[in-house]
């Protein structure tokens, strides 16, 4: 049985250079004549179009469109998403999309904190007592390291955060780093500085100015109160197994590390370049990637990711609700591939109006009682809409002379920020800068003194400090920070609040190293970002091919099993993702655009093969430079030396042979069955494969597999046979 030369119609695009490709204003299927030369690297360069229509790209920007005459059809590339964080509002995942490797956030779970005693500011008499925690056998080696409180075990360290994977893959490789708002880049210098990080961080200023401030904070609070001691033997896999809840469920505390420095901060921040809102970021040719507003903070953003024929939107930390912020951009997100969705709200049934409400009676009802009100927070973001609603709720509540005091080392910074991004606020406040009058009404409490900010309770705050007060503060985990100072301070009388009003933390693990405790404690989570009834009416709106997120948005609450509604709903449903996992994103690359030079156009001579449909062989030269594709003109043949000897005819160069005309369209079975018959193959059996189709012909030993994109004819040394089965073949198909 011998192989004859096989007559092919590959379907799709044949982009690269070959002896003879083919260009087209729609899809076609392409057929080699016996003889004539086929495209090199078949397998590596041809897309399989579907067999009845013409292949279109995957839902993009272009979707509906016929492919041009410059556009080409490579094979499908996987597209991974590595997942580096399991927090899911602290996201961490990198993806790589075409031939770049594009780090989406690098946020910093911090909840790894609550596990340590707190840094306080002065010696805690309460706090040095604290008994050692002692093995059931009575072992004492973590003595020094572990105390007790009120049935609690804490770590007795300087606080260690929990980093986002950095083993999954070579975080060296990272291009570039897209963030999405200050609280998701609080892991920026671990990324940089210790990975081999050399690309380019992009996010828009008040994001690095704001998210500066933050780790200002972070590395002043943890700084000034130096531990002796650190404890690393707790952490041993067969110690920790030992160890009391939540220690003992503690995961990956052999990524937990001690807080970055100012120096490393600096180096982390210069290596991020400034964007803007709808602004168009080229990378490396391949990939455009552009922020939009997503109306959750100052300057956050989500992020898409597109390139020609393919289109990613990342979706994270984004609010719906009419706050400070430019309102959040739905519109550009639609046509999407595969949507990420990430930094949900984290307390669903909590209403932010509501909580305000409750935020400012307990507060007036705590002040009116002569006790104290302590609001751990961070530096920016609620606190800015908290000052709002006490600056309309003081005067009807009779709080005007109750001083609100800020404590932060970067509180003027923060206060004095929000002023001056106007550009980056919503429409109303953006008036207000034009009238002009200060965007935020907390310019005005300061000028009345009625808010007084600090940068630590040390120097001028003493000599100011008058209670009753309201004091804004921070760490909102109560473990470092000048929080510490005031929950010692004001923990023993009930007659004090405090008031949580930061959802990142349980707030009972944040009470447990302060147990017992007097004062009363009243929860009241803002958040913001987009809850499941809104993130539903969202995609429902934009409509994207794919969603993909974190595994807890795609099952109920573990603690409201029955509450079905606390869970995205989409179709298809979403691909949800883990810490420390791969996903393989659920589109494919299809097409590639390739430019033509125009005198190249101007040579090719379409030919309509049906109505709508035109064929025309091109040879050319591919040209690819910074991922950019340019069809050109061939090379001409260089020319022989002149020379003054009379040339004989056989000296001259011989013409080169034309090539055989390509061959187009698709062999239906029965048709060319009954055609065989009449030309005498009485005995034709058809069997189906998974490829296509075999013609059997049983007295003559010859089968014919007929396949998508070739057909083969085998016969058993019988040239005429071949020649003849050929030509019967051809009858079906088009010539070009």
């Amino acid at each position: 049985m011998l192989n004859s030369p096989a007559t092919r119609h590959p379907s799709g695009f044949t982009p690269l250079p070959s002896p003879k490709t083919s260009q087209s204003t729609g899809s076609r299927h392409r057929s080699h004549s016996p003889g004539a030369p086929r495209p090199p690297f078949p397998d590596l360069h041809r897309h399989k179009a579907p067999k009845k229509e013409p292949p279109k790209p995957s839902h993009s920007p272009s979707q509906g469109r016929t492919p041009r005459q410059s556009e080409r059809a490579p094979c499908p590339a996987p597209s991974p998403q590595y997942c580096l964080s399991g927090h899911p509002t602290l996201p961490c995942n990198v993806l790589k999309f075409k031939s770049t490797t594009i780090m989406l956030d690098c946020g910093l779970d911090m909840t790894s904190t609550l596990n340590f005693l707190p840094l306080p500011l002065v010696q805690s008499p309460r706090l040095s007592k604290l008994p050692s925690w002692v093995l059931k056998d009575g072992s004492t080696f973590l003595d020094k390291e572990l105390k007790e409180c009120s049935g609690h075990v804490f770590v007795d360290s300087v606080p260690e955060f929990c980093l986002p994977e950095t083993e999954l893959l070579d975080l060296s490789t990272v291009d570039v780093i897209l963030i999405s708002n200050y609280h998701c880049m609080m892991a920026l210098p671990y990324i940089t500085e210790y990975t081999g990080f050399t690309g380019t961080v992009y996010a828009t200023e008040p994001t690095v100015q704001i998210g500066r401030l933050l780790m200002e904070e972070l590395v002043n609070s943890i700084e000034r109160v130096p531990k002796a001691q650190s404890a690393s033997m707790w952490k041993n896999k067969e110690v920790q197994r030992l160890l009391p809840a939540p220690l003992k469920d503690a995961v990956e505390v052999s990524m937990w590390r001690k807080c970055y420095t100012m120096p490393e901060v600096n180096a982390a921040l210069s290596k991020i370049q400034l964007v803007g809102y709808s602004q168009k970021i080229e990378l490396f040719g391949a990939v455009q990637v552009t922020p939009l507003s997503s109306g959750y903070a100052l300057g956050s953003s989500n992020w898409i990711i597109q390139s020609h024929y393919e289109k990613v939107s990342y979706v994270s930390g984004s609010s719906l609700l009419t706050t400070h912020p430019q309102p959040m951009d739905q519109a550009s997100l639609k046509n999407s591939d595969v949507l990420i969705l990430t930094g949900l709200t984290q307390i669903p049934t909590a209403n932010p109006d509501g909580m305000v409400g409750e935020f400012c009676s307990n507060l007036a009802m705590t002040v009116r009682n002569g006790g104290n009100v302590l609001v751990p927070c961070y530096p920016s973001g609620v606190i800015y809409d908290l000052l709002e609603c006490l600056y309309q709720y003081i005067d009807s509540a009779g709080l005007s002379n109750v001083p609100f005091y800020f404590i932060s080392p970067v509180a003027n910074s923060s206060l004095e920020f929000s002023q001056i991004f106007a550009e980056w606020l919503c429409h109303n406040k953006q008036t207000k800068v034009y009238l002009p009058e200060p965007p935020f009404p907390h310019a005005e409490l300061i000028q009345t003194n009625k808010l007084k900010h600090y940068p630590s309770i040390h120097g001028d705050f003493s000599n100011d400090f008058k209670q009753p007060c309201v004091v804004f503060t921070g760490h909102p985990s109560l473990r470092f920070g000048d929080v510490v100072h005031f929950m010692e301070l004001w923990g023993k009388s009930s007659l004090n609040t405090v008031i949580f009003t930061e959802p990142d933390f349980s707030y009972l693990d944040a009470l447990a190293p302060y147990q017992p405790l007097a004062m009363k404690c009243v929860y009241c989570p803002i958040d913001t970002r987009l809850n499941f009834i809104q993130v539903s009416k969202l995609l429902k709106e934009v409509q994207p091919l794919h969603v993909v997120c974190p595994e807890q948005y795609t099952q109920p609450p573990p603690t409201q099993s029955h509450r079905t509604d606390l869970m995205i709903d989409c179709q298809p449903p979403a691909m949800s993702y883990r810490r420390a996992e791969v996903l393989t994103l659920p589109y494919k690359r299809r097409y590639e655009k390739i430019e033509i030079m125009p005198d190249l156009a101007d040579s090719l001579v379409p030919l309509e093969i049906k109505p709508g449909i035109s064929l025309a062989t091109v040879s050319a030269v591919l040209h690819t430079k910074d991922n950019k594709h340019v069809l050109q003109l061939p090379p001409k043949p260089p020319q022989p030396p002149a020379s003054k000897k009379r040339k004989r005819v056989s000296d001259d160069v011989p013409e080169c042979k034309s090539l055989k005309p390509l061959l187009s369209g698709s062999i239906p079975v029965d048709q060319f069955v009954q055609t065989l018959e009449k030309h005498g193959f009485s005995d034709v059996k058809v069997e189906d494969t998974a490829k296509g189709h075999i013609v059997l012909l049983q007295e003559a030993e010859t089968l014919i597999q007929l396949e998508e994109d070739s057909t083969h004819i085998i016969c058993d040394n019988d040239e005429p046979l071949r020649v003849k089965l050929r030509d019967l073949v051809l009858k079906f198909l088009q010539k070009f």
